[in-house]
């Protein structure tokens, strides 16, 4: 993996959740905060949690102290949660285009809730975000499908695919 990779896929990973924070600006406040059978509850819970972890690793990989500190009731709209996210998608691609590709293979080091001692590779590190970005997106998908305002195709090689024809289009 280089650095290269991962602005990639974290440029990927901004594109997903933005058509996702555009389906979502079509529900009502009552479906936002409305409990499913989902792993994070409702769509503000799921989005509050997924920000959260990218939050949180961020500051694990960047600053060594891993922290979340985001709760559901910081978001009473929709809006306010899109704000913080675009302030966390600045800080991490400040934080990732400030690295080398040796950088990508430095150890992490932490110490999980349960007290186990952990040590990764920063790569797999920030892959882990985006790939759990991958899991509580599509949890917000098929519940803003559900309230009939799917956010429509989110794989990668659609953003690819969405990439090559900005590409196209510059020229």
């Amino acid at each position: 993996m280089n650095l290269q990779d991962i602005i990639t896929l974290y440029t990927y990973n901004d594109w997903a959740t933005q058509r996702i924070l555009a389906a979502g600006a079509q529900v009502t406040p009552e479906q936002f905060v409305t409990s499913t059978d989902h792993s994070y509850g409702s769509l503000r819970g799921t989005l509050v949690h997924t920000l959260d972890a990218e939050y949180g690793w961020r500051m694990l990989c960047q600053h060594n102290t891993f922290t979340l500190e985001l709760e559901e009731a910081e978001f009473p709209t929709l809006d306010a949660l899109a704000q913080r996210w675009q302030t966390e998608q600045r800080a991490m691609q400040e934080y990732i285009t400030s690295l080398q590709d040796e950088d990508l293979m430095q150890p992490v080091r932490y110490t999980t809730d349960s007290g186990q001692k952990r040590a990764r590779i920063l790569w797999h590190c920030l892959l882990h975000v985006v790939n759990h970005g991958t899991q509580h997106r599509s949890e917000a998908a098929a519940m803003l499908t559900a309230y009939g305002h799917s956010p429509g195709d989110l794989d990668f090689t659609v953003f690819l695919s969405h990439q090559e024809a900005s590409t196209l289009s510059l020229e």
